[in-house]
This record gives C-alpha cells, structure tokens and sequence, in this order.
C-alpha cells in the first residue's frame, strides 16, 4: 500500500465553517478526505464572536438585509448573488440548528437577535460572545461522527493539481485548467502525500497575517488563494483588506482579541484619549456605522493625537446585562486588568476580513474545471467592497451548500487522474536557518502595515512593490533548494496575497469602500 498516494471523491481543504458545511453535504454522495492544517476546531470560524445576520422578523425584511449589504459594499457587489445568498438564509439557519447549532433566544422564546454596524435593523443571530465558537463545536461533532468523511489533522496543502503537473504548459490564458485534487504536507511525517479526487473544496480561510496586528489565528496566511493563483486561476477584489475596528490594545498578544461590533449595538461608544465620543465627526450612524468609516475614524483619531490606541466605553450600561451578553469579552478583559463595566477597553483597529479571494460564481465555482472555493479564501461578489458585519458565516454556509449540490451533480462522470506524478524532492536540502524564513515574515507584515493598511497613497503602494521583490526572490531561491516545511510554504504564500495586495489596490484609481488612496479621495 502506498502510504504517499490516496484516491477520494471529494477532497475538502479546510475544517472551518464552509469546508464542514460542504463535507457533511457531500458525504452523502461519496467518499470525503477533509485535511486540515492543525486541529479539526482551530479555525477562523471559532474565533467569530458576533454572529450570523439573517432575516426572522418583521419589521425586518429580506430587502433591507439585501439594501443594507449592498450599500455597505458601495454598490460594487454582485446584486444576483446578494439576493441569492440573503433570499436563502432561512433555510441555512434550519439546516445549523438541526445539527446541533444553538443560538440564544429571549424568555418568549424567540432569537435574541444583536445589531451591529451598518444594519437597520436587528437581525444578528449569536450564542452569547462566542457564535463562531458554538457552530465549529456542533458540526465538528457532525463530522467526526461521520463514517463517509476521513479526517487528516496538521496536514497542510501546498498545492492544488493541474496539468502542470502533467508537464503541460499551463498560463493565465489557458482555457479549461481542470483540478485533479492536491500535494498534502503531513506534519508529523514529513511525507508529502498525493490525494486524487474527482471535486476539491478550498476553503483554507482567510490571509490576515500578511499584517502585523491582526484578529486572525496564526493559521490565517492565505494558503488556499495562493495555490489558486499558482495554478493560474483567477483571483478578484484582493485590494479590499477589511480591518476591524476594535480590537484589545495588548500588544504582546497575538493574535488580536476581538471586541465584537455586537457591543457597540448593546450601546457602548468610541471614546478618544480625552473622554469625548467622536464618531459623530465622522457619520451620522455614530459607532454604528460601516466597518471601513469606524476604522479610518479611529485611524485618524490616533494619528492626530499620537497616540497607539483609542478607547471602548461600556461603563454606562447595565453591568449584570452587559455581562450575560458579553461573558468571554468580560473574562477576557478581566483577565488583562480590565473590568469592562467600569474601565474603558483601550482598542485599536487590525486586519480582520478579506473580501476578495478566487473568483467563484453563486455555486462555488473557481475558473478552475472540479475546484470549488467557499469561505473566506473566496470572492462571490457578496461583499462588493466592504463586508456587512455577520454576513460571513452566512456567505460560507450558503455557498458551501450550493456548491455541494453542484459537485453532486458533477463527480459521478469524473475519472480521477492516475497518471498524476508523485511529489519530487530531488536535490532539495534540509534548511537548519529558519531564522530567514521568520525575518521574512516579520519583513512582510511590516511592509504592509506600513504602506498597504487603511490608509494607502501611490508612492507607499510602490514602495511596498518594491521592497516585496526583494523578499520575494530570496523566498524562491531558498524554497527551490530547501525541503519543503510548512514554514516555508506559509511565507510563500503571505508573499503571494501581499502582491496580489498591492497589484489590484495600484489598478484601483479611487477611494471606494476598504481601498482608501489618499491620492484619489475626493
């Protein structure tokens, strides 16, 4: 038996919210491989706090959630799939709840829904401070359960496989790249496994520690997008780095803690270092404005007054209620020296969401023929160029079940590839200086703080470009000679959504939603 070589009919890339989501759906279709990069659980979906925005209620209505959205996207989102994705939210949130998805309901029974910024009305479904939390708990349980999904723990991809492989030529012109499923770095081995299948699933999440301050888990460095990208597959909206607007002001803590936008719909307030509110400066939604205007506010506010962080003001609310909705951010900060019900929670804005990604159509789709994308890594035109607050775990659970429904359609008339080669390592050397793969890094996260964060001009857009080359020639020439570590194919790969970064926000000629250009601001 070839312990380097398995066949699947599904291949998922991913243990978040939309690769469990797609792998429990197919599963019932065909055999499932699911690999992910450390734990089952450790995943950008656990670490969501705020919640799943869908339409319950009246006065609510499917056509506020879906003006809501588009105006927080600036009109640049892709209106058929808003209204496809939102037209079918009722349905997904059935679908969570009858696996095991709890959410928090009020003494008549009903959702006890939050609002958060740039919604008009309250519809955000949560459990407690923790939502993302309790979605990963129950469908993981889902999925360990099931005998039709085998699950591969700290296995990272380091590559999807295409014609390429076969020693075709491949470009950004080709027509009709087809996925025949993945090079798979076993952790604890160091085998590199090839994994055939007839569908693949990337759903590797987000990319948020291109940059230095960031409320992702380390695990965040844009695998999925750069893999695409290498085999030739089309990226879209990658200039639309959303940046959340509060997270803990603890600089030795990494990554970032979150303070949900939901506290900010419970009534707590921006505060500068002077005590007086000032996002009415800014909009007149106050601190329930869009993610991109609190952010730039709070930007602005620190670069006026020098100083490294601004202020979270919940003191005025009632302490008991404030605690019951917010018990992980009360523990938390408490367990910092901050007792939120009557200290101001110091914050600053970090990277949080990415809104472009592979370009997908409403069923998952990439460019690529049998390869899907879902979650975060992917770009559906839902969130045009500023993402409404919970309408994530939305996007990933709707598309992931789409995309299901597709790949269903479609694998019984696939024949896998089995004249796939396996991985070669020949003339490669073990590299003892890691030290230069964790400068790299370090290197990369600055330059795009500096040059490529909220606030961005021509000349720092050039200069990040610049400096990236450098790195990015060092990075190749060491990864080409080294054995492959997952270290190292991370850096790649931060590398790789740095330039992309960079590519589109210099084609941008304006300020529009998250990509704010100094030089193009009316």
């Amino acid at each position: 038996m070839n312990l380097k070589r398995r066949q699947t009919d599904f291949l998922v890339l991913g243990s978040g919210l939309a690769g469990l989501v797609y792998a429990l759906n197919v599963s019932k279709y065909g055999k499932v491989i699911l690999a992910t990069k450390t734990t089952l659980d450790e995943t950008a979906t656990s670490y969501a706090q705020g919640g799943i925005a869908a339409v319950t209620y009246l006065p609510d209505s499917y056509e506020k959630h879906i003006q809501d959205t588009l105006k927080a996207g600036c009109y640049l989102n892709d209106e058929h799939v808003v209204r496809t994705i939102i037209g079918e939210s009722g349905g997904q949130i059935k679908e969570l709840i009858r696996w095991g998805v709890r959410f928090d309901k009020n003494s008549a029974g009903r959702f006890d829904l939050s609002r958060e910024g740039g919604h008009s009305e309250k519809r955000v479904l949560h459990w407690k401070d923790k939502t993302g939390f309790e979605i990963q708990r129950a469908l993981t349980e889902k999925v360990k359960n099931n005998k039709n999904i085998s699950i591969l723990e700290n296995h990272f991809a380091i590559d999807i496989i295409t014609q390429h492989h076969l020693g075709e030529y491949v470009t950004r012109k080709t027509k009709d790249i087809c996925c025949y499923g993945a090079y798979i770095y076993d952790n604890k081995t160091g085998n590199i496994i090839t994994i055939l299948s007839k569908v693949t699933l990337v759903a590797t999440g987000g990319s948020g520690n291109v940059y230095s301050n960031t409320t992702n888990p380390p695990l965040a460095t844009g695998d999925g997008i750069s893999m695409v990208y290498r085999a030739n597959g089309e990226v879209k909206d990658m200039e639309f780095v959303q940046f959340h607007p509060t997270a803990l002001y603890y600089p030795s803590e990494k990554p970032s803690f979150l303070i949900t936008e939901a506290m900010r719909g419970f009534g707590a307030v921006l505060k500068d270092v002077h005590n007086n509110e000032f996002m009415y400066k800014y909009d007149e939604r106050g601190a329930l404005a869009p993610r991109d205007i609190v952010a730039r506010a709070i930007d602005n506010e620190m670069k006026q007054s020098g100083h490294s962080h601004v202020y979270l003001d919940s003191t005025h609310l009632n302490k008991n209620e404030l605690i019951l909705h917010f018990p992980y951010i009360y523990a938390k900060c408490l367990s910092v020296g901050i007792d939120i019900t009557k200290d101001k929670i110091p914050i600053v804005p970090a990277a949080h969401y990415l809104c472009g990604g592979i370009k997908i159509d409403i069923d998952g789709q990439s460019s690529i023929k049998n390869l899907f994308a879902a979650g975060e890594c992917a770009c559906s035109g839902m969130h045009g160029a500023n993402r409404l607050a919970s309408n994530s775990l939305l996007e990933a659970i709707v598309i992931s079940h789409r995309a299901a429904k597709k790949s269903s359609l479609i694998f019984k008339d696939i024949v896998l590839k089995n004249d796939v080669p396996d991985w070669n390592a020949e003339g490669t050397l073990l590299n003892e200086e890691m030290v230069l793969v964790t400068q790299s890094v370090h290197e990369v996260q600055e330059i795009m703080s500096n040059y490529v964060g909220i606030v961005r001009t021509n000349l720092r857009l050039k200069r990040a470009l610049d400096r990236l080359e450098i790195l990015y020639k060092e990075t190749e020439e060491l990864y080409n000679k080294s054995v492959v570590t997952q270290k190292i194919c991370e850096l790649r790969n931060i590398i790789n959504i740095a330039y992309l970064i960079i590519k589109f926000a210099s084609q941008r000629k304006e300020s529009i939603g998250l990509h704010y250009n100094i030089d193009y601001h009316k």
